[in-house]
């Protein structure tokens, strides 16, 4: 037993001075950085995460012995209070985040993740399709999967007639009659029943992981809204460019829904539709309380009874379709326009949240990604210069908005592979000198999204 236990220690410490002297690999350090660094540095080694990006870090400590490197690596606050100048320079630069401490880790170890750092991922060739693209259309498959599963039971078929055959000719050797099943009969086997479960359970595995893959997508969602509003005419025929609506996009994660007060920068002084007369505008005007008539903002409207708002709006309304200046100079068919356009008002403004007619419009959201996804509107408009029309579709020839891309995970990721940056004249992305000497040099013709982080999981899933 004791000769058993030196024999273990022995190969415990023969094991571990073989580990302590093995030579470094990209492959270690891919494991390696991967279970130590990938938490706080970024993958793609060029750019800053919680920690710093880690390209260049051999440059940075070239002026220093490597072994302050390893101590740095396994216990950064002790060089920090030692007051080494390099250890200190990071803590003041990235304080007061602190690095975690590898004492664990030896030295052919941490040259392993060096060597990984220098070399994450081989070279792709230039026309190679990354793993998992797709062209942007995406397309449905279910007639490959169909004409898969019709090979596959053909191919059944034929081996359940093959072993048949061989079984009779067993049969005719020993003497005995063959056995020739209908297909019926070989239907109702147990192999050709125990197929046919296999394919339903296989075909129901797939729609259902693939019903869930769709679940919340409403791609062509085109609700109604409180009030009918073109972005044909708006964004086509008056070119109003999208942003002077929908300004927070090109400053703020989200771009929001444009106030009443810039509906009337132009409906102040455009009060009837060229199309849809006063209907429309009117509920503009109910909302924020501004007297058409008149061409004043109305002094404490929030105040105003319904009845009040109802009298000014019909005789607004009604100087529109009858030219009169009271409800009572109109006929029967006159007064019904007008009550039917009031309608309209009180049905898109007063609501069971609010309960009266004054007060913000509430519009019906069209486009909405999950809660756990991080999108920012500034980042792709003001910085990517992304232009609306690349998510939102041609709005500008939608009568009334709908989602015009299926905004889902895999829409955004080829995005992301295909859309080259834009780093022309863009202060944004000076920080990139490396792509920008290739691009200078002909080295490289372009930087998609994908090669400055377009794809790391944190970078929408945080």
């Amino acid at each position: 037993m004791l000769l058993k236990r030196i024999c273990w220690v022995f190969s415990i410490i023969l094991l571990a001075a073989v580990s302590a002297h093995a030579e470094p690999t990209i492959e270690e350090g891919k494991s390696l950085f991967g279970a130590n660094c990938a938490a706080c540095h970024n993958k793609n080694m060029k750019d800053d995460l919680t920690g710093p990006a880690l390209a260049g870090v051999e440059d940075r400590w070239a002026d220093f012995p490597r072994e302050d490197l390893y101590k740095w690596i396994r216990n950064s606050q002790a060089m920090v209070s030692e007051g080494h100048p390099r250890a200190v320079e990071l803590w003041n630069t990235w304080k007061p985040t602190l690095m975690n401490n590898f004492p664990g880790l030896t030295d052919e170890q941490i040259e392993s993740i060096i060597l990984y750092i220098n070399n994450p991922a081989p070279p792709r060739p230039p026309d190679e399709k990354p793993e998992g693209a797709t062209s942007g259309g995406g397309g449905n498959n279910m007639w490959m999967f169909g004409a898969l599963a019709l090979v596959l039971a053909l191919l059944a078929f034929a081996l359940m007639r093959i072993i048949d055959n061989l079984r009779n000719i067993t049969r005719v050797q020993r003497g005995d009659a063959p056995i020739n099943r209908t297909l019926a009969q070989v239907l109702s086997t147990k192999g050709a029943v125990a197929f046919m479960v296999f394919a339903l359970t296989l075909i129901f595995g797939y729609k259902t992981v693939d019903n869930a893959t769709n679940m919340g997508r409403q791609q062509s969602y085109q609700p109604d809204q409180p009030i009918a509003f073109s972005h044909q005419i708006h964004a086509g025929v008056n070119k109003i460019d999208c942003q002077y609506c929908h300004d927070s996009a090109r400053r703020s994660k989200h771009s929001l829904i444009p106030g009443t007060n810039t509906c009337m920068n132009c409906h102040s002084a455009v009060k009837k539709g060229t199309i849809t007369g006063t209907s429309e505008i009117t509920k503009i005007f109910a909302s924020i309380g501004f007297d058409p008539i008149t061409g004043q903002y109305i002094p404490d409207y929030e105040n105003w009874s319904e009845k009040q708002i109802e009298d000014l709006y019909k005789k607004w309304i009604g100087q529109e379709y009858m030219s009169a200046n009271s409800l009572s100079a109109m006929n029967e068919t006159g007064r019904s326009l007008v009550q039917a356009e009031w309608e309209g008002v009180v049905k898109a403004l007063k609501n069971d949240s609010n309960g009266k007619i004054q007060g913000p419009i509430e519009w019906v959201r069209v486009h909405n990604l999950p809660d756990h996804v991080y999108f920012n509107h500034a980042q792709h408009v003001s910085i990517g210069q992304v232009e609306c029309q690349k998510c939102h579709g041609p709005v500008e020839e939608m009568e009334v908005v709908y989602q015009y891309s299926t905004l889902g995970m895999g829409w955004c990721i080829n995005c992301h592979r295909e859309t080259d940056v834009k780093f022309q004249d863009n202060e944004y992305y000076k920080q990139y000198e490396r792509y920008h000497q290739e691009l200078k040099d002909g080295k490289r013709a372009n930087v998609k999204v994908a090669d400055i982080g377009g794809l790391e999981c944190q970078k929408c899933h945080y």
